[in-house]
């Protein structure tokens, strides 16, 4: 409980021991009973009336506080005077439970997101010395003490341990890292002191972009917020107006027209009635309140999701269409087998490798990987990479294609077929077909369960879209329960393949891509949700989605879209409620009768209510 909760508890226990004391006591004075329920009132109201009086002032007069001050003062300028202060007092008690549960919540949040280190050990002469994160430079190296949160990004030059990265992933599984293991910030020393070499700045590094997208995930506003902001901005002045219509003319009605006496008591009680009835604070408050823990909730699972416009698109998830290499397998190529013709399977891999040896590609890393020589880079005249195809290299004079089935063709170069699964690498030197490299990728273990728990989730279309040969696609696709599979596509054909897929889906549907590579940010960006999987994603990648996974796992995308769906309901279930309870309590004050208590709980009883169920967004261990 903060300083500011702690004084309104206070201004209010104080309010309703005044208010049992007069209870007992007889005023016999109508002036000084008026000036007695004056001091409660003012007491517990005075910040209601201030921002009332400013909101005039500023010429926006019409939101709660006004409502409840005029709704108040009414009262006891008709004479209800203990009855004006229990309608400000009760008010109070609502706000005071709806501030600690909305600071509740926020703090959870910020228990979650905990990530941020405080300091990072810098060895200096042999001493280690605790500096900002921030003074530490690339290539610097940083001391990480058992139970130290990993400051910023680097690789292990000493030590093993293993990391709790719950914080991060969500995942209470502990990560085994050794001399070599990349590390990213964020992450606890569980074991041992390791020393880590860092390769980022502390303003790039995986927990700062954490913190970055947690902290502006509120700008991007839902469909919803946006609803409520405008509701409120004509729902307000729409029942004052009708407060006003119905404190006048029906006394007017009365006396000119059915020749009865005048009513205006009658009527202005059921208008002030009317007033406390309509503040819109349970949808103004829960509705945003509802995405935040929703938000939250995924972060804690480690779905990092943008903003809460992202958060209920994705509740309409219908079709999901998903990278292969890095997404649905586990991006660690090696070669298997290979076929060679003139040359020895040594002179194959040697041409390959040099080839390849300015590449970052997975499948050119497990070529040099297999290779395990030092490049002799003074062989090697000149190197051109053709996007989705392969390498066009002179080396020794000879030119030399390193490439898929396209490149060949694209070369009138004919290829030996092979029937092994998995990538074929195929090898031509000045036009002459020399072989082939076979290079295998492993399914993720989770992938199918991924796929199955897609579907439950209300998915009703998976789509794979790979650069791969037809077979290997179609037998991985096969494999997970995929339901359609595109192959041989280059980057634009994914952008070509996803605006098609666009334009079939109806307008409400929504269509995720999933992807990790640096050449999936293009189609990341045209979906109507873009995913990037994992924190070891390229930054393009997770720059252009709308949500990162902060793991591997593709479990995490159908996790994403029960959460997003649990928080849409919430959402729903807190709009009807509230708008239910208001329109039958206003219809029941218009008639006289509902009175000041039930009007009451229809303003600060409903506000709890859905306050209370919004926070129930937080929990998303059991999705």
């Amino acid at each position: 409980m903060n300083k500011k909760q702690k004084k309104n508890l206070c201004r209010i226990i104080a309010a309703i021991i005044l208010m049992i004391a007069f209870h007992f006591i007889d005023f016999g004075n109508e002036y000084l009973s008026l000036v007695m329920y004056l001091i409660p009132y003012l007491i517990v109201g005075y910040d209601i009336l201030l921002k009332a009086f400013k909101s005039v002032k500023n010429r926006e007069p019409f939101d709660e506080n006004f409502l409840m001050a005029i709704a108040t003062i009414g009262a006891i300028a008709m004479g209800e005077y203990a009855e004006g202060v229990e309608v400000m007092l009760f008010y109070q008690i609502g706000e005071w439970f709806q501030s600690y549960a909305i600071g509740k919540s926020r703090r959870n949040i910020a228990q979650l997101m905990d990530i941020r280190p405080d300091y990072a050990n810098i060895e200096v002469d042999n001493e280690i010395v605790k500096v900002d994160p921030d003074e530490v430079n690339i290539g610097d190296i940083i001391v990480v003490k058992v139970g130290d949160k990993i400051p910023i990004d680097g690789t292990i030059i000493e030590g093993s341990t293993s990391l709790n990265t719950s914080a991060l992933t969500g995942e209470s599984r502990p990560r085994d890292v050794e001399e070599g293991d990349d590390v990213i910030s964020g992450c606890i020393n569980m074991t041992s002191p390791i020393k880590v070499k860092t390769t980022k700045l502390f303003g790039e590094s995986t927990v700062s972009k954490v913190l970055d997208l947690i902290e502006n995930a509120t700008n991007n506003k839902s469909r919803s917020e946006d609803f409520i902001t405008k509701f409120a901005r004509y729902y307000t002045p729409a029942v004052c107006y009708s407060a006003l219509a119905l404190a006048v003319l029906p006394p007017l009605f009365i006396r000119f027209v059915l020749n009865g006496g005048w009513t205006w008591s009658t009527w202005i009680f059921r208008a002030l009635t009317f007033l406390v009835i309509s503040c819109p604070c349970a949808l103004v408050i829960s509705i945003p309140l509802s995405f935040f823990a929703g938000i939250g909730g995924a972060s804690k699972a480690g779905v990092l999701i943008k903003g809460s416009n992202y958060l209920e698109a994705l509740s309409k998830t219908r079709y999901v269409a998903l990278d292969k290499t890095g997404t649905v397998t586990l991006g660690i190529f090696e070669v298997t087998t290979i076929h060679n013709s003139d040359l020895t399977k040594e002179e194959l891999l040697d041409y390959a490798a040099h080839a390849e040896a300015y590449s970052n590609h997975p499948i050119a890393l497990s070529i040099l990987r297999e290779y395990g020589k030092d490049i002799d880079r003074d062989r090697i005249e000149s190197i051109k990479e053709i996007a989705g195809k392969g390498i066009q290299a002179i080396i020794d004079g000879q030119t030399v294609l390193v490439g898929n089935e396209k490149l060949m063709n694209d070369n009138d170069i004919k290829i030996i077929e092979c029937d092994d699964e998995g990538t074929i690498v195929h090898v031509a030197i000045d036009n002459e077909y020399k072989g082939h490299i076979h290079i295998g990728d492993k399914i993720k273990e989770t992938s199918c369960e991924a796929i199955r728990q897609m579907k439950n989730a209300g998915v009703r279309k998976t789509i794979m879209l790979t650069g791969d040969e037809e077979k290997t696609a179609r037998k991985v696709a096969e494999k997970i329960g995929i339901d359609e599979v595109y192959f041989h596509l280059l980057p634009q054909d994914k952008v070509s393949k996803v605006e098609e897929l666009l334009k079939q889906k109806d307008a409400e549907d929504t269509l995720v891509f999933v992807g990790d590579g640096i050449n999936d940010a293009p189609v990341i960006s045209m979906a109507d949700i873009g995913i990037a999987m994992g924190t070891l994603g390229s930054d393009a990648a997770i720059e252009a989605a709308d949500i990162v996974l902060m793991d591997d796992d593709p479990l995490k995308i159908a996790k994403a879209i029960k959460i997003a769906r649990k928080c849409m309901r919430i959402v729903y279930e807190n709009i009807w409620f509230a708008i239910g309870v208001k329109i039958l309590v206003l219809i029941l004050s218009a008639f006289g009768i509902a009175n000041m208590w039930l009007a009451i709980f229809a303003d600060v009883g409903v506000m709890i209510i859905a306050v209370i169920n919004a926070i129930r967004a937080l929990g998303v261990r059991n999705i």
